[in-house]
């Protein structure tokens, strides 16, 4: 069994508010592509590695469900990222999502993956996505395989979210992790905003990204070393 020891108080982090976080988290939803109010023809999620070491997510997978519905739901609202795939600190990944409407533009930047054309075609009004390190196929929320959830949001009139739902979503706007995507209190009213979706991808540079030593309160060490 791991001890805590005086020295997990003190870690090199991304700076922001990641006290209470695992290092793998989402950072950007967007669902309202395509439609005739859509910024993009597609919809994507966006993932950020808020930590200092490389995180390889290969057999993770990210999950849609619908406002009150089960997490991958259909074998179409589920992705999986190939083996391998590794993000590196402080980088973005970009999954660009379901088939592409006539509304909007093509998503820039170029995404690093993408979902099927067919399934995971997001709600931009209410919704849930969610990433898992296994598959969790056709589960209900509060059901998960233990040990799998790493992050979830969920926006509009969602059920299922980290403390409360993130409101004022449509279809035009994407709901945004505060601080570059290193805020997470595992509240989702707090930590995400809503406005025009920017997609980042793993080529992107963070701003709000820099190693900085950062004092942890004891419950985040505990959380970020078990979760």
């Amino acid at each position: 069994m791991k001890r805590l020891v005086t020295t997990l108080a003190l870690l090199v982090v991304c700076a922001g508010t990641a006290s209470a976080a695992n290092q793998m988290r989402i950072s950007q939803v967007y669902g309202g592509g395509g439609g005739t109010t859509g910024v993009y023809t597609r919809d994507f999620v966006e993932l950020y590695n808020s930590g200092v070491t490389p995180v390889n997510i290969g057999g993770w997978t990210i999950e849609y469900g619908s406002a009150t519905g089960a997490w991958g739901s259909s074998t179409g609202n589920i992705f999986t990222f190939p083996v391998g795939t590794t993000v590196q600190p402080c980088q973005y990944i970009l999954i660009e999502c379901g088939a592409a409407g006539t509304g909007g533009v093509a998503l820039s930047p170029a995404a690093d993956f993408q979902t099927a054309l067919t399934g995971f075609s997001m709600s931009g009004t209410g919704g849930k996505v969610a990433l898992f390190n296994a598959v969790n196929s056709n589960v209900l929320c509060g059901s998960e395989i233990a040990g799998t959830l790493v992050d979830k949001v969920a926006y509009g009139t969602a059920n299922c979210a980290e403390g409360t739902a993130v409101s004022g979503v449509t279809a035009a706007v994407a709901v945004i992790r505060n601080s570059g995507g290193n805020t997470d209190t595992d509240n989702n009213s707090v930590d995400f905003a809503t406005g025009t979706p920017t997609p980042r991808n793993s080529s992107s540079t963070n701003a709000a990204c820099s190693a900085t030593p950062t004092t942890r309160s004891t419950w985040g060490s505990v959380k970020a070393i078990y979760r």
